[in-house]
């Protein structure tokens, strides 16, 4: 919970308690010499606490006992880790990512009515999990289920390590078997959607027919340079070099410049058109340094969000498909748009290789499907 104003030292209290760490609500009578707390509703009133004698410990308890706080509930240990310094150690990334999980723990409803974080942490075994996961897995969603399990073993060998608990039930748990989804649209109907968003873009904003103007900037960029959606929405107006656009790939990939073409030229200016018409029109301060004006605006004005560009795509994805300008079987991600332009890389593996910036060679056999051509047996070698 936030706190408020620093409270000011009090000599009175008792020389055993640290008053900066004090439990937000609970407060210190000097003249009867207890600790007590105010309910608000449905009229002022007074509660103690706690005597003179109590230690950090007991006003803690205390106090949560009285919110209703269930320090055996899962929820109470995820609360634990969320306020430690271990996690906030954290990158921001990170960080919101660990609270979505949290945020499942939380409302994952069980079969008798109550919720994941409601059960008790320290009664939960590793047959427990594991069901958890095949329930999870079993609605067609594994890869759910194993984001789920990562984050909650993750809590346990930190609880483990502090005293909370003895083992951690979920390092036994076996992952479930996620579905190995590696589409490769079709280049022609990879256009009819990058075209569909195009006119789309150029409508005036919720009508019918209309998508963010920048979508089809970002699909033609994802694919030129071989990038993620999310590196795309990162991208800084300093990336645009003379000789091109310098990537920010992630999860360990090598950088590299992509050159400029006529077509990647068009979706780059696009995008910065937009966004400064964004800016102008609401009046925004421009960033001096090029490295601080990002590429990619929201309609407020402010860095699109890849939540937002997902929300995007699956908008118009459903447009699509329900307008027949593209097929369910057809359909694909925004991350295939990379797979897709890895496998139309010019050359043999190696060149497809420095393209993407992977580092390693089995990385390619997730995103280069192109088929080689081979001599038959006894045939010369094919010149390149």
């Amino acid at each position: 919970m936030t706190r408020g104003r620093p409270r000011k030292k009090d000599r009175t209290i008792p020389e055993h308690i640290d008053q900066a760490k004090l439990p937000v609500g609970c407060y210190w009578d000097a003249r009867d010499r207890v600790w007590y707390t105010i309910h608000r509703a449905p009229k002022p009133r007074r509660q103690k606490v706690a005597g003179a004698d109590a230690l950090m410990s007991d006003l803690h308890l205390a106090m949560e006992t009285i919110r209703g706080v269930d320090r055996k509930a899962l929820n109470w240990l995820l609360d634990q880790y969320h306020t430690s310094h271990v996690f906030t150690a954290l990158s921001i990334r990170t960080q919101s990512d660990y609270g979505r999980q949290r945020e499942l723990v939380r409302t994952l409803a069980l079969k008798d009515g109550s919720t994941l974080g409601a059960l008790d942490y320290g009664r939960l075994n590793t047959a427990f999990f594991q069901r958890l996961v095949d329930k999870i897995a079993g609605e067609g969603t594994p890869t759910k289920a194993n984001h789920l399990m990562r984050y909650l073993r993750l809590v346990y060998s930190w609880a483990v390590r502090r005293g909370f608990v003895a083992v951690n039930p979920v390092k036994g748990t076996a992952q479930a078997t996620e579905r190995k989804q590696r589409r490769l649209p079709r280049p022609e109907v990879m256009a009819a959607l990058v075209r569909m968003a195009y006119e789309g873009g150029q409508l005036q904003a919720r009508i019918k027919g209309s998508c963010p103007p920048y979508l089809w900037a970002i699909a033609d960029i994802a694919y030129l340079c071989r990038l993620r959606g999310i590196e795309v929405v990162t991208l800084p107006e300093s990336h645009g070099l003379e000789a091109g656009i310098q990537t920010n790939r992630r999860k360990g990939s090598r950088d590299n410049i992509v050159a400029w073409t006529p077509r990647l030229r068009m979706a780059w200016d696009a995008l910065i058109r937009y966004r400064d018409a964004i800016w102008k029109a609401a009046g925004m301060p421009v960033p001096i340094r090029a490295e601080n004006r990002p590429l990619v605006v929201a309609e407020h004005g402010g860095a699109l969000k890849k939540s937002s560009l997902d929300s995007a795509w699956q908008r118009i994805k459903k447009r699509a498909i329900r307008e027949n300008v593209i097929t369910e079987e057809d359909w694909f991600g925004l991350h295939d748009l990379k797979r897709r332009g890895v496998t139309d890389t010019a050359g043999n593996r190696a060149d497809k290789q420095e393209g993407s910036g992977h580092r390693t060679e089995s990385m390619m056999d997730v995103y280069d499907l192109s088929l080689p051509i081979v001599p038959a047996a006894g045939s010369a070698k094919i010149a390149p």
